[in-house]
């Protein structure tokens, strides 16, 4: 499980926040004031080495983009929590009653559509 810290996570909201968009150490660091810049270069490096971003060589700076979205690894550490617990089951049913009601019907019709796709590859 690809775990960050604080400035980690803070530094990969600011690629996230302009997702798909190539963002160099020092537009990064503009967002954290009262770190230094070889702090950010240092995290971005951390975040490659995770998987986290990937790094475009071009020119005399370097350039960072996200890999992936907030929702993806949101999605990734919901999945992973899920396969670590000794009662998966017992966590689904303690998730599905803290959900609103607008969060279960989308979960509802997400789930409805999965299973239709499944039907359609069975047919195949």
């Amino acid at each position: 499980m690809v775990r960050l810290g604080e400035l980690e996570q803070q530094v990969i909201g600011v690629l996230w926040a302009d997702m798909g968009t190539e963002m160099t150490v020092r537009q990064v660091a503009e967002h954290f004031p009262d770190h230094a810049y070889t702090t950010v270069l240092t995290v971005l490096d951390r975040l490659e080495q995770k998987g986290m971003v990937r790094r475009i060589r071009g020119g005399r700076a370097h350039h960072y983009v996200a890999t992936g979205s907030r929702e993806a690894y949101a999605a990734t550490l919901m999945r992973e929590a899920l396969s670590a617990a000794p009662d998966p089951d017992a966590v689904l049913v303690h998730f599905a009653e803290t959900v609103s009601h607008e969060e279960a019907e989308l979960l509802r019709h997400i789930l409805n559509e999965h299973d239709e796709g499944d039907k359609e590859d069975r047919s195949r």
